[in-house]
């Protein structure tokens, strides 16, 4: 079957305009950058989420459109952030100026006509056009990725490692899953309805909605009731994955903020046990909150600040889930800054995390239970490659199932899951 053409994508959506530009919401938008890519006294960059909503915090009076103005130019210029200096002729600089010539340039792109704003002089002069048609003549920079970070994706993907960029480069739609312990689907459709947000079924997903346009939900009387929480279709696809049935021990030994545990939960009707482990207390702070929210009390969190707490849990599960730290690379179209902050140092480092982690965490697994590994990455490196290694070196365990989503193919976030069933013979982990 030959690979279908690739079909160049606009650098922003259109629908997102408003009427005109307004000076002041361009001028976020590049103080936003430079708290994005700034790092005062040699510290790390800021995050896109964070920034925007700390803006949107400290400007209520912005209107509606302004918002989705202020949000989505940030995040589109931060995925494109390449090309749109390559188009620039600069090199990447924080500078005020230089933002508001690439911000220029992103703007006309997307369809806007410059206001005659000294600031966007620079970019008025820049045939835009013709450098953008010069750009997508290399690949990392039509796609916009750091060379090293294309290099690594093709060696490890080949060809297909193209496909996922090409789609991880566009919106990801908001995709929410309906707490069942509380509702169903129909039910909280009706009632989303009701309060003017429209949603459509997914056949990937029993539990999932896909809102019709982006919003924010979290406001909402269906919200604030426990009724659903945003979560990708890939990331609910973990706990189907599991097998996980009412009665059974679960831990979930890297919660963070229990998206997939609160999942688990209404999967085993709120019937058994769940212990929820972090090594940041703040994160499970989050997560009782949540749990509390959605009705799902079988959860018990633990922060993990030695050894004993794993300890005191060896052999004591029916189901142990290892969402471990990754390079979150399958999550590009919801954190297009993950591929300026990553490094080839960093990536190495993550890979020895995951196989530190399965080595010492898999001990809560019971004999006959499963483990389950998964990512939020593409790379094989992350996935296949941690747990090959892993079933070689130690035969206590076995690969009994395997899951790859990809982007390209899904449409969702990419993802990694398998399930490693622990043996009675074998060399142990012990």
């Amino acid at each position: 079957m030959k690979d279908s053409p690739l079909i160049p994508i606009p650098l922003m959506p259109k629908e997102y305009r408003s009427a005109a530009l307004h000076y002041n919401l361009v001028k976020a938008v590049v103080n936003a950058l430079q708290m994005i890519f700034e790092s005062p006294g040699g510290g790390k960059m800021q995050y896109a989420d964070a920034v925007v909503r700390k803006l949107l915090k400290s400007n209520p009076k912005w209107g509606a459109n302004d918002r989705k103005f202020l949000a989505r130019t940030v995040y589109e210029m931060v995925r494109w952030w390449r090309k749109l200096w390559y188009i620039s002729g600069k090199d990447p600089s924080p500078d005020e100026q230089s933002l508001w010539t690439v911000a220029g340039i992103h703007l006309v792109l997307a369809g806007f006509n410059l206001p005659p704003w000294k600031e966007f002089l620079p970019a008025a002069q820049i045939q835009v056009n013709a450098r953008l048609e010069e750009a997508d003549r290399i690949r990392a920079i039509r796609e916009s990725i750091p060379d090293w970070l294309d290099e690594r994706g093709w060696q490890e993907l080949g060809a297909q490692w193209e496909r996922e960029l090409h789609i991880l480069n566009t919106e990801a739609p908001v995709v929410i899953r309906v707490n069942t312990l509380k509702t169903h689907l129909d039910a909280l459709q009706e009632k989303l309805n009701m309060e003017n947000t429209g949603t459509s079924r997914l056949p990937s997903g029993p539990d999932a909605l896909q809102l019709d346009e982006r919003k924010n939900i979290f406001s909402s009387e269906s919200f604030r009731q426990g009724l659903f929480e945003v979560q990708d279709t890939s990331s609910q696809e973990v706990a189907y994955f599991m097998n996980v049935n009412p009665g059974m021990r679960v831990i979930d030994a890297c919660a963070g903020g229990g998206g997939k545990a609160l999942h688990i939960a209404a999967l085993m009707h709120n019937n058994g046990r769940i212990i929820a482990l972090d090594i940041h207390e703040w994160k499970l702070k989050e997560l009782r909150k949540r749990a509390a929210r959605a009705g799902a009390d079988i959860i018990e969190t633990r922060t993990v600040t030695t050894d004993k707490v794993i300890k005191r849990l060896e052999k004591s599960a029916d189901r142990l889930l290892l969402d471990v730290p990754c390079s979150g690379l399958g999550t590009l179209r919801r954190n297009p800054d993950i591929k300026w902050k990553l490094t080839a140092e960093v990536l190495e480092r993550i890979g020895r995390e995951q196989y530190g982690i399965l080595i010492a965490y898999c001990s809560m697994v019971k004999p006959g239970g499963i483990v389950i590994y998964s990512t939020c990455s593409i790379l094989p490196s992350e996935n296949e490659g941690v747990i090959d290694r892993f079933t070689r070196e130690y035969g206590n365990f076995r690969k009994v199932g395997e899951r790859k989503i990809l982007p390209s193919e899904s449409g969702a976030d990419g993802f990694y899951m398998a399930a490693l069933e622990r043996l009675d013979s074998g060399k142990s982990v012990q």
